[in-house]
Order: structure tokens, then C-alpha cells, then sequence
């Protein structure tokens, strides 16, 4: 979408970013997830996707631990992304993804997980098969992970960000 600007989340943008859930998600149940995860300082990077200072789009990645017994290792968790329905199908929410995963790896992470379409995030690079050794209370056909590093954990025991089990 020409014109688009990606840009890091600010206070201010906390109401339309609401708004933006509810409209995509069709209930509160997200923005509730991004305001408790937020409150409870487990978020990594939130970036929205803006138009002539409008809010289209909305992505947040929070802290994932994983757990095995020789080690623990930080990685991220993408919940949510969301698009403004009448936005949906532009290019927002590739161009928020592409650009999260680009700051991510420039910051070191070695891991993100999704729980989501496989055929939508596949499109990112996102797996079944990099995902099925993990341990998940979401452990199925649409838990699937993106390694940005070969020395990203294989397996273990996901652990989320508190405000997960709390939905």
C-alpha cells in the first residue's frame, strides 16, 4: 500500500489500537491480551501501520521462554496482528510483519512463534515441521515457528507471557 508508514506503537495510539483489535478480532478479546501483556512489561516490540496518521494495522510481539532441562532460552511470541477490516487484503499486514522480523533479528532474537493460518504465515517463513518438537498448551497444526538464527532452540517447553493463560 503506498503511503504506509511502520512505526513503533506510542501511548497516544492505545484507543485506535483498541479499536483496530475489536474491529478485526470482532470481540475485545485481543485488546484485552495486548493491554494486559503491555501492563505487565512482557512486550517486545508493538509496531503499528499508519496512512495520512490513520491506524490501519497493529502487530505485537511478546516475551516466550523456552524451557528445557540443560538450558533456557528467550524467544518471541507474535499475538496479535491485526488489520482494520476495510484495510484487509493491502499489504498492511505483510508490511508489519516483514518489518517486525527485521528489527527482531537485528536485536537478536532467534525465535518467534505463531499461533495461526499456516497458510497465511507460512508466507513469512513460519513452519509446523520447526514447531513440532516444542512442548505448547497450543501444540497442533497451527503452532508454527520461524528460526532467525541457527542457534535458535528446537525443542522445549513454550512458556508464555502470563496474560496468555489468563484469556
Amino acid at each position: 500500500m503506498r503511503g504506509l508508514v511502520i512505526r513503533p506503537f506510542e501511548p497516544r495510539d492505545a484507543e485506535d489500537v483498541r479499536w483496530v483489535l475489536e474491529e478485526a478480532f470482532g470481540n475485545p478479546g485481543e485488546a484485552k491480551l495486548v493491554e494486559a501483556i503491555r501492563a505487565a512489561g512482557d512486550d517486545v516490540l508493538e509496531l503499528v501501520a499508519t496512512h495520512e496518521q490513520q491506524i490501519y494495522g497493529h502487530i505485537l510481539f511478546s516475551r516466550l521462554v523456552v524451557e528445557s532441562k540443560n538450558r533456557s532460552a528467550d524467544a518471541v511470541a507474535l499475538a496479535p496482528l491485526a488489520v482494520r477490516p476495510d484495510k484487509q487484503r493491502t499489504g498492511v499486514g505483510k508490511a508489519l510483519i516483514e518489518n517486525a522480523h527485521h528489527l527482531l533479528k537485528n536485536a537478536g532474537e532467534e525465535l518467534s512463534v505463531v499461533l495461526g493460518d499456516p497458510a497465511y504465515y507460512g508466507k513469512f517463513g513460519y513452519t509446523r515441521q520447526r514447531a513440532e518438537k516444542f512442548e505448547s498448551d497450543y501444540q497442533g497444526e497451527y503452532l508454527q515457528a520461524l528460526a532467525f538464527s541457527t542457534e535458535a532452540p528446537t525443542m522445549g517447553r513454550l512458556v508464555y507471557a502470563a496474560a496468555f493463560s489468563e484469556m
